[in-house]
């Protein structure tokens, strides 16, 4: 039961909406005040009234039941005290029930969220700078379709610009079918380096030529750089699957070339056009910001114009109700620009445009510079994760069967996480030894924790235990289990509201750090009668909404570690 609401639904207050109660409230630093308390403070402007009276009024209304046994008014606050034993009840039942559908919910019936994400440029290999927008998108993704969204995961592939004619002049001076073939994305990336490397007057105008014969449909060019493509998506391809990404569609950006045309009309026909140095472009000056740059003064096409095309093009294709570009913050301006373009063409669902930005990830090592082939390779990363996630198993647990997959799933998860956890805004870097601590707040605390719990639950089966739901009243360690477990459907709703996995991940680690401390104090199997079947279904419902959780974020469970 998702308890936020259920309060919520039951409290009036006119002139504030559920939604806006539900967001307001919160859990007491103190569980003596009561299990959830809604702060009227933010009300009184528009109820007009003291917090504290709003608090006493609304306490003398609320109709206390079987789930909410009381409701007191205390300063501002409105404390509510959960019947323990009816919390108990229906969050297990709830779980048992619903298993992998729990948390899940229909809200996004109906509704189209179309997510910009990973958007990799042919013939780069992926750095660790790839890892936040790859792994936020594809977290958004899964939690708007377990919301029930249609929601539609878009690889905006780079593959257009004079980079792309550096690549071809760097094979035709270096490069050979063979060498690249073996090779793959790496030798491509090889060859652009030692390019820009050794580029000088006479290489950058043969690149702008060759880029110029790819736009223009020569055979020769379009096949070589057609190739380039295969390989690049042959690559990224294999890491997606390492990090259950999944997209439906890959229009890149030269898909939109032959769409530009209707756009620009447009705009012109809004007499937002206007000429400046030979460009054309958007004046968004009264606005507080730079021009929008739609054509350069040679006619040339901008990354600008083309995301302009694909805006349009998603609305039509998808009509979607949120669009997401899940991109760094050093793009914050390029996307108000963006957006207020299309506000100014009088499309209302500008509105609908969402900038997802995220901070970088490095590692303790420093940054990386893709030109100049100081790169860590995302493969790399995750690579060398799972080797230490293998040592460290080898340590802690020598007979572990399939050591090798576990590796996997917790080297993997490990890089995940580590990139999820913090509020995305933040730069991250990223360290081996703190995302593979089996002690600290990282995914494979939780995923140890659900082996724990499995253990627990396949020994109850080996001595024949049944269980199914069973309630007592809970003491105070398993209250506090309960009610985490309890928060976890308004958790997902919270994550897609404010576009924020790592509100998944660190309630996962507090739930995580909850059910240790359960099992460390109220030891399940020296339990007896109905107490131990009811902390048997407390570790089963736990385990499934750690589980849920966790895949929610891209992330695998062991049954045993």
């Amino acid at each position: 039961m998702d308890y936020k609401t259920y309060i919520a639904q039951r409290v009036t207050a006119e002139g504030v909406s559920q939604e806006e109660i539900v967001e307001a409230i919160a859990v007491p630093p103190d569980p003596a005040l009561g299990d959830y308390a809604l702060p009227c403070f933010k009300f009184a402007k528009i109820l007009r009234r003291p917090p504290a009276a709003i608090a006493a009024e609304l306490a003398e209304r609320y109709p206390t039941d079987g789930v909410v046994c009381e409701a007191n008014a205390a300063g501002g606050y409105l404390n509510f005290r959960i019947d323990r034993t009816g919390l108990a009840r229906e969050t297990v039942r709830a779980v048992l029930s619903e298993r992998e559908e729990y948390g899940a919910s229909d809200v996004g019936k109906g509704k189209t969220v179309c997510i910009d994400y990973s958007s990799v440029n042919i013939a780069k290999p992926f750095h660790i700078g790839h890892l936040s927008t790859t792994v936020l998108g594809g977290a958004l993704y899964r939690i708007y379709r377990f919301l029930g969204y249609t929601a539609v995961g878009i690889n905006h592939l780079g593959d257009y610009g004079t980079q792309f004619g550096k690549l071809i002049a760097a094979y035709k001076r270096w490069g050979d079918r063979e060498t690249v073939q073996r090779g793959g994305i790496h030798a491509i990336n090889d060859l652009y380096v030692r390019f820009n490397n050794e580029a000088n007057e006479e290489m950058e105008r043969e690149a702008r030529e060759y880029f110029r014969l790819i736009e223009s449909g020569d055979k020769e060019c379009n096949e070589i750089f057609s190739w380039f493509k295969e390989l690049t998506l042959d690559y990224v391809k294999g890491i997606y699957e390492m990090l259950d990404i999944r997209f439906d569609s890959y229009a890149s950006e030269s898909f939109y070339i032959d769409k530009m045309g209707p756009i620009i009309d447009i705009l012109r026909e809004k007499g937002l056009l206007t000429e400046s140095q030979g460009a054309q472009i958007v004046d968004l000056e009264a606005y507080g910001m730079p021009p929008f740059i739609v054509l350069r003064s040679d006619g040339a096409s901008l990354y600008a114009t083309r995301d302009l095309t694909a805006a349009f093009y998603r609305k039509q294709t998808y009509d979607f109700d949120k669009c997401l570009y899940v991109v760094a913050y050093q793009q914050n301006l390029h996307f108000k620009q963006l957006f207020k373009v299309i506000e100014l063409m009088g499309e209302e669902w500008a509105k609908d445009l969402v900038h997802v930005a995220y901070g970088m990830v490095s590692l303790e090592d420093g940054a990386m510079a893709t030109r100049k082939g100081r790169v860590v390779w995302l493969e790399d990363v995750i690579r060398r994760c799972v080797e230490k996630a293998q040592a460290v198993l080898m340590e802690k647990n020598p007979n572990l069967p399939d050591k090798e997959e576990v590796a996997k799933k917790v080297g993997v998860g490990a890089v995940i996480f580590g990139a999820l956890y913090n509020n995305k805004i933040k730069d991250i870097v990223f360290s081996y030894d703190k995302a593979l601590n089996f002690d600290g707040e990282t995914s494979v605390y939780v995923q140890y924790t659900c082996a724990r719990a499995n253990s627990v639950l396949e020994k109850a089966r080996a001595e024949g235990i049944v269980w199914s739901g069973e309630t007592v009243p809970p003491c105070p360690q398993e209250f506090e289990l309960i009610k985490r477990v309890a928060d976890f459907p308004e958790t997902v709703l919270s994550a897609a509201r404010n576009y924020e996995p790592s509100i998944v991940a660190r309630y996962l680690v507090d739930v995580a750090q909850r059910f240790n401390k359960f099992y460390i104090d109220c030891k399940i199997m020296a339990a007896e009668g109905d107490v131990r079947l009811f902390r048997l279904s407390l570790a089963e419902a736990t385990l499934i909404t750690l589980k849920n959780g966790l895949a929610l974020l891209g992330i695998g469970v062991p049954e045993k570690m």
